[in-house]
């Protein structure tokens, strides 16, 4: 092929050989720790490839990989364990003790802590700031800073970053941008387009799609690559390769999953906006989004989450949540299910309350995944639950 392909394309083929091999059409599994070779000097050449030991790469992960990377428009990509394992590997693999990082203060509760808690017992410290005042990520650069962590949109507020605006900043000034893009996927944005340098994903989430995979990925250019798998390689943080089958199956249907989602969630958005029970709603795509302009001149769709505030106590959001029969009450998000947890119960429960309030997670804030069912089925969910809210108490004057 000698065109682009598009994501629809790359999620099915983007890891295939075109030409016509008579082989088979779905991925094998390479279920093996190890691979046999004829002599030492094999041994030797095949030691950084994908048929020496699986710790160091796999066939079956490599599919998964290129995949990654072509959905990302980057050079290559990695696999990894988990999410977090994504995270902390690519971070130790790029820093050293005694450099700096500029990080979003609203980001995913586990990469807060690990930028927070962890870090500096490396010697790494982190400057948080405002996720959309650029003014306080370019007065936080120093000249020991290496890293500008992102994330967009944030989990859980939805928060957009203007992707060109950083990327120029971290250029202009000689450091590293990494974003968790989880939230976003590769079907409604390209971090890398806009000069992102590392693109991370939760695979756990929308690429793997079904509630049955724990996995991370990053991609980069190639440089970039090779640091981080040998950080990789170290710390053993692999990915086996029956889970990357999953993935790569999952993946075949990332885009029509996304676009479902992507629908469900406009309408489950705009239907809790005018909600009397309802205090605020947080999604890309509503008007009232306060980088709305920003969301629809980067993202196709605005994804599959939604977050929204009752009018009422934290009792009351545990409450609606617990009402719900469509929406599972469970952790993480993505899948072809719709989710709903509790935040402050969850993704942030590691946080204090003190920076939570800061990222604006309430008490009363609600996150959705919004899945593949039908939306009216959704929606008439959402309106049973929501009439747990406790209503407010008349006043009787006599």
């Amino acid at each position: 092929m000698t065109r682009q392909s598009h994501s629809e394309t790359n999620a099915v083929r983007g890891a295939r050989d075109l030409e016509k091999r008579n082989g088979p059409l779905a991925t094998p599994i390479y279920q093996t720790s190890t691979f046999e070779v004829v002599d030492n000097e094999e041994q030797l050449r095949v030691t950084p490839t994908d048929h020496f030991y699986t710790r160091y790469g796999n066939p079956t992960n490599t599919v998964a990989e290129k995949t990654i990377a072509a959905l990302e428009g980057m050079d290559a990509a990695l696999t990894f364990a988990s999410g977090m394992g994504a995270i902390t590997t690519t971070i130790m693999a790029l820093l050293k003790s005694g450099d700096h990082v500029v990080a979003q203060r609203d980001i995913y509760g586990g990469a807060n802590k690990f930028l927070a808690q962890w870090l500096p017992k490396m010697g790494i410290e982190t400057t948080f700031v405002d996720t959309t005042r650029y003014e306080q990520h370019e007065r936080a650069i120093r000249p020991n800073t290496k890293l500008l962590y992102l994330e967009s949109p944030t989990n859980p507020t939805l928060r957009v970053i203007d992707f060109k605006r950083v990327a120029s900043l971290a250029k202009q000034r000689g450091v590293l941008s990494m974003i968790d893009s989880t939230f976003g996927t590769p079907i409604n944005q390209h971090p890398a387009e806009y000069g992102i340098d590392l693109v991370m994903h939760s695979g756990t989430k929308y690429l793997a799609g079904h509630s049955d995979l724990i996995c991370g990925v990053i991609a980069a250019q190639q440089e970039l690559i090779d640091q981080i798998w040998a950080t990789r390689t170290t710390l053993g943080n692999c990915m086996d390769p029956h889970a990357s089958w999953v993935l790569i199956r999952g993946m075949k249907t990332l885009p029509v999953r996304v676009a479902r989602q992507n629908e469900n969630a406009q309408r489950v958005a705009e239907f809790l906006s005018e909600h009397a029970k309802v205090r605020s709603v947080n999604y890309p795509f509503l008007k009232s989004h306060p980088q709305h302009d920003v969301a629809r001149r980067q993202m196709s769709g605005g994804g599959g989450m939604v977050s929204f505030e009752v009018e009422g106590t934290g009792e009351d959001a545990r409450r609606v949540s617990e009402a719900m029969r469509l929406f599972t009450l469970a952790p993480s998000l993505g899948s072809v299910e719709s989710l709903v947890s509790i935040p402050v119960l969850t993704s942030h429960a590691m946080i204090s309350a003190e920076d939570r309030a800061r990222m604006g997670v309430t008490e009363q804030l609600i996150r959705l995944s919004v899945g593949i069912e039908n939306v009216e089925d959704l929606i008439a969910d959402l309106d049973h639950a929501l009439q747990a809210v406790a209503s407010p108490q008349k006043v009787t004057v006599g």
